[in-house]
């Protein structure tokens, strides 16, 4: 579901610095996290994402996020923006 969700988002941005300044700028909407990516790695984005409010998603691959993005590479975190 989540992955068809990515697919199909008019406005989104893919990985970790982009979705960061995203929330900041209270643009995003709703946050698709891949399972198998470092939490170390996602602390900052999830914790302000809590802060705000914004829900958060989850998918079982970082690989099949990127495929959903449209992109060759895996993606980490993809932010659907309002």
């Amino acid at each position: 579901m989540s992955y068809e969700k990515v697919a199909q988002a008019d406005e989104k941005v893919v990985g970790t610095k982009q979705t960061l300044k995203a929330l900041e700028s209270e643009q995003v909407k709703e946050l698709i996290v891949a399972e198998d990516a470092s939490r170390d790695i996602l602390h900052k984005v999830l914790t302000l994402a809590e802060t705000g409010s914004v829900p958060v998603g989850y998918v079982d691959s970082m690989q099949k996020l990127g495929k959903a993005c449209g992109i060759d590479v895996n993606a980490a975190i993809v932010a659907i923006k309002k």
